[in-house]
């Protein structure tokens, strides 16, 4: 199977010491163009607006 499930928390929740949010996604084994920890900006419902998502391991 090529494909990993992976964890994205929030970065900046705990920061400001409100509960960081998580979603589960998938990403690539093998895919050259993210060698390291993938980051996305998704919605923190606790902090209302966006923010920087980083990959768990």
């Amino acid at each position: 199977m090529p494909r990993d499930i992976i964890i994205l928390e929030c970065t900046e929740a705990r920061a400001e010491g409100k509960p960081p949010s998580r979603y589960v996604t998938t990403r690539n084994k093998k895919s050259l163009r993210t060698p390291g920890r993938l980051e996305k900006v998704k919605f923190n419902p606790s902090l209302q607006r966006r923010t920087v998502h980083r990959e768990l391991r």
